[in-house]
């Protein structure tokens, strides 16, 4: 008698969830009412994981407005399979669409999610939870698969193997464990990348100064558990927001590369006419670089056109909604955009001569390094200058006289979409994903506002730019410094590390993706999990796809742009779970398939 046919998914979270619900809704057409065993891997809640799990503090909020979450197809996502509407965040919470959930109600969506998806199976079908670690995966390429579960001496056995594992843990690089090993040696408190809700933040004292590198959305998550979390509270609001310390509170100078917070989300709804996208960097250019012959270089190759396509989704919106702030006729400036070569001179000069107000003006150079060659007399004075900065970017994200902006994000959405295409002939070295997060993923503007009053109250201190730590052995203390105050170092005895960590195979703190990488499964120099674009196979070292090994997510070159999908934006991340759970049943339809796995395995 044939074993019955099972899928392992490992990783329940958000991914996992997705890739269960187009199994569900595709199973009919292809798979019918056949036998088969699906099995959920995760020491962590099905539906909302380990980052969106409902037992966390409820003053870490989502950084989307709850209209902007779903979790189901709609008729702009790409589909073979069947459309299965559901209803989004807001709705299904009954909340208002524009204000911004707090994790653990998100987490609840998420379980509810996964409960319909698991009901939507039929009889057949029988859904086994484990709630542990996948160690490692075992087998050959026409063969069963064994995959070994921490606490259990017997492994799953698996026709398919489907990676679905979110974000991770990470070993320490070398510089963390050099700075984990001074803090030892100087009883100092250094705390490296993780999620911040994990992060034991207990060994922060009272009104110390702690250094923290990185000001985006972990260093978001920190100053919300460090002030509010520790009895703080604000009073007034808008302009007027104050922050009363409870005075458990540490001081916290922060600082990293840009030396500013993510751009605030824009306050507004984008109405009226919307650029037509894509047009300068869309599926002929994209072919037109995979067709090419050697590797393709992103500065030299594609960024020029996400440079141009980004510039046309600002431009025609711009022109289409405030012709007032424009010096030519749109026709004449449209066709000399679109004749004019990306990054050029001749670009340059044309959109100087048809907007007027450089304030009007795209430049993703100046967006990317916003500080650059400012300096201040004194740390007083970058403080100000920082709380100006913030202050002029929330006002600008929340007038839709600055509409041009909502359209650059419809442009980075779209452009991501083409990046998914190149696949594994693309790796920006994750500059391109910090880009898109820090323009397109920022905080709620009631974040920023909260940061402003924390600033005036001086529980947040702003470090600048470029900023540089080091260690001091002769006085036991992280120094850091940054050239927006020349000479000036800010010392102290903790340093906290405010990200999470790079998605990389080699550092990775699953066991599972590290036994790959160490099998020579491919992987990018930035340490990604390579996969077939088309339906999220990983591919092996000699560049075959394996026929019974797939992988979505944050970890793979197949990364999207955002952690959930916006309702009638396309949903890239549905299209490819719906590719994938397709694949998986077209698979499993073939009796030969399930062969059993050599007892050497």
């Amino acid at each position: 008698m044939s074993p019955r046919p099972s899928i392992v998914v490992v990783g329940a979270g958000p991914r996992g969830t997705g890739f269960l619900e187009r199994l569900a809704a595709n199973l009919p057409e292809l798979y019918g009412d056949e036998p088969l065993d699906v099995h959920l891997v995760d020491p962590h809640p099905p539906g909302p994981g380990r980052i969106w799990r409902t037992a966390q503090s409820p003053l870490l909020w989502m950084n989307s407005q709850a209209e902007d979450v779903t979790m189901f197809t709609d008729e702009t996502v790409d589909l073979e399979g069947p459309v299965r509407p559901g209803p989004t965040l807001a709705e299904w919470a009954g909340i208002d669409g524009r204000t911004f959930p707090t994790r653990p109600q998100q987490g609840a969506y998420l379980r509810w999610v996964y409960e319909r998806a698991r009901a939507a199976l039929p009889v057949s079908v029988t859904v086994h939870e484990h709630r542990t670690t996948a160690l490692r995966v075992s087998g050959p390429r026409d063969g069963r698969q064994r995959v070994w579960l921490e606490g259990t001496a017997v492994p799953l056995l698996a026709d398919l193997v489907v990676l679905t594992v979110g974000h991770l843990d990470a070993r320490p690089d070398r510089e963390q464990r050099d700075l984990a090993g001074f803090a030892a040696r100087h009883g100092l408190v250094h705390l490296p990348p993780d999620f911040t809700a994990d992060t034991d933040l207990a060994a922060l004292p009272a009104g110390e100064p702690v250094l923290v590198r990185g000001f985006g959305l972990a260093f978001v998550d920190l100053m919300v558990l460090l002030t509010e979390g520790r009895g703080g509270r604000y009073e007034g609001e808008g302009d007027e927001l104050v922050y009363v310390p409870s005075g458990k509170e540490p001081v916290l100078h922060v600082g990293s590369r840009r030396g500013v917070p993510y751009h605030s989300k824009i306050g507004y709804v984008l109405d009226g006419e919307r650029p037509p996208l894509p047009r300068f960097f869309g599926t002929e250019q994209t072919d037109a670089l995979l067709g090419r012959a050697g590797p393709i270089d992103f500065r030299q190759d594609v960024w020029p056109l996400i440079d141009k396509e980004l510039g046309w989704a600002h431009y025609h919106r711009l022109f289409s909604t405030h012709p007032e702030r424009t010096a030519l006729a749109r026709a004449d400036f449209e066709r000399a955009y679109a004749q004019a070569p990306p990054r050029s001179a001749e670009l340059a000069a044309l959109v100087a001569a048809a907007v007027p107000d450089p304030a009007d003006r795209l430049d993703l150079d100046a967006l990317d390094h916003p500080l650059d060659g400012i300096r201040h007399d004194s740390a007083e004075a970058l403080q100000q200058g920082l709380r100006d900065y913030i202050t002029q970017d929330l006002t600008r994200r929340h007038d839709p006289a600055h509409s041009p902006d909502a359209a650059v994000f419809a442009g980075l959405l779209s452009v991501y979409g083409q990046l998914l295409r190149l696949g594994k002939r693309l790796d920006p070295g994750g500059w391109w994903h910090g880009f898109f997060s820090y323009l397109a993923s920022g905080p709620p503007g009631p974040r920023l506002r909260q940061l402003l009053a924390l600033s005036r109250a001086g529980v947040v201190r702003f470090l600048g730019p470029q900023v540089t730590v080091e260690t001091d052995e002769d006085r036991g203390l992280f120094r850091a410094a940054s050239a927006a105050v020349p000479g000036e170092w800010t010392e102290a005895r903790a340093l906290v590390e405010a990200r999470i960590p790079d998605p990389t195979l080699e550092l990775t703190g699953s066991p599972l993706l590290r036994a790959l990488y160490e099998e020579g499964t491919r992987a990018t120099s930035g340490g990604l999990l390579v996969v077939d674009p088309v339906d999220g196979r990983i591919l092996e070292h000699d560049g075959r796809p394996h026929p019974r090994r797939f992988a979505l997510g944050p970890h793979t070159t197949a990364r999207t742009g955002s952690a959930f999908t916006r309702p009638r934006t396309g949903g890239v991340a549905f299209g490819q779970n719906d590719v994938s759970a397709r694949a998986a049943l077209a698979f499993l339809r073939d009796r030969e398939c399930r062969l059993p796995a050599p007892l050497s395995a």
